[in-house]
C-alpha cells in the first residue's frame, strides 16, 4: 500500500514559504530601520522642532495598530493574504521616497504614516501565513527562525545607515540635508527587494472567502479564552515600555563616569547587544517551546520583562555607574523580547479556529500596539513626576501582573 502524501504543514518546517517570509521581514527591516536611526538628525538639519518627531511617531505608532485590526479581519472575508502583504510591504519604499523629498514636517509625516500603514497591513496577514505553513509542532521553530530573520535586519539597518550617512557626508552634495537624503534612497533598495522576495517565495494557502463576515460579530465570536489570553497581553503589555528608556537610562547612569557623548555611545552599543541576544536566542527559544510548551516559555519570557523593569530600577536607585551591570539589563531585556515576539503568534494560533486566525492576529497586533503606546507614556509621566526609579518600578509591576494573568489563562 502507497503511503499518503504528506501534507504541506507537515513538511520540514524550514520550507520555502518560512524562508521567504524571513527574507522578506529581514529586509523590510532593514528598509525602514535605517531612517529610524537617520530621522532625528534629518528634522535637525531641515529645523523641524523636535517636539514634531514625537508627534510623528506617535501618529504612525497608532495607525499601524489600527490598520492590524482591519487588515486581519479583510483578509478572512477575502480569503486570500498574499496580495496584502506584498501591497503592505511595497508601501514601505513609497513612503521612504515622501520622506526623501521632504522640505518640513508634512511629507515627512505623510511618509511615516504610509510606511507604517504598510506594516500594519503586512504584519498580521504574513504571520498567519506562517503560521499555516508548518506543522503545530513546529511553530516554535518558524517563528523563532522569522523573528530572528527579522530583528538582524533590524540590527544590520541601522550600523548600515550611520556608515552610509558617514559615507555620504564626504561627497559633495547640494545642501545639508543632501546626504541623509542619498541614505534615504538607497534605503529602498532592500525595500523593493522585500516586495520581491515575498511575491516569487511566499506561498499562501489561502481561506475560503466568507463575505457575510463582521469585524465586529467576528470579535465577539472569539474562544473566551482567547479574550482572556488578549486580557493578559494587554496587562503586560501596559508595562511594557518602549526600550529607548532603557537606553536614556543607561546613558544617565554611565555620564558621570564617562561624559555625556561616550555614555550615548555605549548606550547605544548596549542597545545593539540587545538586539543582537534577540537574533541568538529567538530559533533556540522557539525550538524549547516545541519541546515543552508554548504557553510555559511564553510566561518565562513574561517573568523576564518584569525583570528587566526591576533591575533597571535597582540600577537607578542604587546609581550604578558601570557597564557591566547594565548590560546584563539588556541581555534579559533581549531574552524576555526574544520569547514575546516569537510566542504570542503560535500561542495565538493554538486558540483560536483557521477561519479566524487573521482576524485574531489583528487583534492582537491592535493590543500590544495601544498598550505599548499606553506604557511609554506612563512610564515616562512617572519618570518625570516621581523618578526613573520609580517609572522602571511601575513598570515592573504591570509586567507582573501581566504574568500572573498569563499563567492563569489556561
Amino acid at each position: 500500500m502507497n503511503a499518503e502524501p504528506t501534507p504541506l504543514a507537515a513538511r520540514q518546517w524550514l520550507n520555502r514559504t518560512v524562508a521567504g517570509a524571513g527574507l522578506t521581514s529581514a529586509l523590510g527591516d532593514f528598509c525602514y530601520e535605517t531612517t529610524t536611526v537617520i530621522l532625528p538628525g534629518f528634522l535637525a538639519v531641515l529645523g523641524v522642532p523636535a517636539a514634531a518627531l514625537g508627534l510623528i511617531e506617535g501618529a504612525a505608532d497608532a495607525l499601524a495598530s489600527f490598520t492590524k485590526m482591519v487588515a486581519g479581519h479583510l483578509a478572512d472575508r477575502l480569503g486570500h493574504r498574499k496580495a496584502l502583504v506584498v501591497a503592505g510591504y511595497a508601501l514601505t519604499p513609497v513612503g521612504q521616497a515622501l520622506i526623501a523629498l521632504a522640505a518640513g514636517w508634512p511629507l515627512l509625516l505623510a511618509g511615516r504614516l504610509v510606511s507604517w500603514f504598510g506594516k500594519g497591513l503586512r504584519g498580521p496577514l504574513r504571520d498567519a501565513i506562517v503560521v499555516q505553513a508548518v506543522s503545530e509542532t513546529t511553530r516554535g521553530r518558524a517563528f523563532g527562525f522569522h523573528r530572528a530573520a527579522d530583528t538582524l535586519g533590524a540590527v544590520a539597518g541601522p550600523l548600515l545607515g550611520v556608515a552610509l550617512l558617514g559615507w555620504a557626508r564626504g561627497l559633495e552634495g547640494a545642501d545639508a540635508a543632501w546626504p541623509f537624503r542619498l541614505v534615504l534612497w538607497l534605503s529602498l533598495v532592500p525595500g523593493v527587494l522585500a516586495v520581491l522576495a515575498f511575491l516569487l517565495l511566499v506561498r499562501d494557502p489561502g481561506e475560503s472567502p466568507n463575505p457575510g463576515l463582521r469585524l465586529m460579530r467576528s470579535l465577539r465570536e472569539l474562544p473566551a479564552r482567547f479574550k482572556r489570553y488578549l486580557a493578559a497581553v494587554g496587562l503586560f503589555g501596559v508595562g511594557d515600555f518602549s526600550h529607548s528608556l532603557l537606553i536614556l537610562a543607561a546613558t544617565t547612569l554611565l555620564a558621570p563616569s564617562l561624559g555625556l557623548v561616550q555614555a550615548a555611545q555605549v548606550a547605544g552599543l548596549l542597545y545593539v547587544g540587545r538586539n543582537v541576544v534577540q537574533v541568538l536566542a529567538s530559533f533556540p527559544i522557539g525550538a524549547l517551546a516545541d519541546h515543552i510548551g508554548h504557553r510555559p516559555v511564553l510566561v518565562a519570557g513574561y517573568a523576564l520583562g518584569a525583570l528587566t523593569g526591576g533591575l533597571m530600577a535597582l540600577a537607578m536607585l542604587r546609581q550604578v555607574h558601570s557597564v557591566a551591570p547594565l548590560a546584563g539589563v539588556f541581555v534579559v531585556a533581549g531574552l524576555y523580547t526574544a520569547v514575546q515576539e516569537a510566542l504570542e503568534s503560535t500561542v495565538t494560533a493554538a486558540m483560536v479556529p483557521a477561519d479566524r486566525l487573521s482576524t485574531s492576529y489583528g487583534a492582537l497586533g491592535t493590543v500590544n500596539g495601544a498598550a505599548k503606546f499606553v506604557s511609554s507614556a506612563a512610564v515616562g509621566l512617572a519618570w518625570s513626576l516621581h523618578s526613573p526609579a520609580a517609572g522602571f518600578a511601575l513598570a515592573a509591576g504591570l509586567m507582573l501582573a501581566g504574568t500572573l494573568a498569563m499563567l492563569r489563562a489556561r
